[in-house]
């Protein structure tokens, strides 16, 4: 299965809280498209948070992150 990162912008001022809220939104839509997703990383500097996914193609991550209402401002297909 393919591996992806995906990177959103717009997580400067993030709670923790509101970063975990964010992270199981995208567990809960997962499923319904194909898609585990793996760790993620913050910058709180920059406001851009980078996650791991595994899906069967861009389109099925693209839309589980869209579902989950944080569309990523990025997303990048890792070699294997």
């Amino acid at each position: 299965m393919p591996t992806f990162m995906g990177v959103h912008a717009g997580y400067a001022d993030v709670t923790p809280r509101e970063l975990a809220a964010a992270l199981a939104a995208d567990r809960a839509c997962a499923a319904e498209e194909g898609v585990r997703f793996g760790r993620g990383w913050l910058d709180p500097g920059t406001g851009l948070m980078f996650r791991l996914v595994h899906g069967p193609d861009r389109e099925a991550v693209v839309r589980a992150h869209e579902r989950a209402g944080h569309p990523a401002t990025g997303m990048y297909e890792l070699p294997q």
